[in-house]
């Protein structure tokens, strides 16, 4: 990363590195409620990077994370945790020198086929339609 240099010896841990730039998320308890609060101030040249790269996924598995935290927490949230997930992923190739390599768009219906099928028949049902599941044939 342009801001961090070479050496990524300076963070021990990718929660080090996110914390530096500060797309780390922020939580606050108080009397055992938890508070939500804004992302602070950090690396301002980095978190624009990062944030040029959360918006330029299509069809990956970074995109698929986008659209499912935006739909229950809204586009800002959704930004900061793609922009988290991606600084932990450049930490991660950085440091072991390893190539990165993308889950996939389809990562989530494959982890929970069962979810995704059911996804399918309530969105036929509100369709009026209805579903027959076949098996394909060896």
């Amino acid at each position: 990363m342009s801001g961090t240099g070479e050496n990524m010896a300076a963070f021990a841990t990718a929660g080090d590195l996110v914390s530096w730039i500060r797309v780390c998320p922020c939580v606050n308890e108080s009397a055992g409620m938890n508070t939500t609060s804004h992302t602070l101030h950090g690396n301002a040249n980095l978190k624009h990077i990062l944030r040029k790269a959360a918006t330029k996924q299509t069809g990956s598995y970074y995109a698929v994370y986008y659209r499912r935290i935006a739909a229950r927490r809204g586009h800002q949230r959704a930004l900061a945790a793609v922009m988290h997930k991606l600084a932990i992923a450049v930490r991660d190739v950085l440091t072991d020198n390893v190539t990165h390599h993308d889950l996939g768009a389809e990562y989530y219906t494959r982890r929970n086929l069962q979810r995704a099928v059911r996804q399918i028949v309530k969105q036929d049902y509100a369709f009026g339609l209805t579903v027959r599941f076949d098996p394909i044939p060896a």
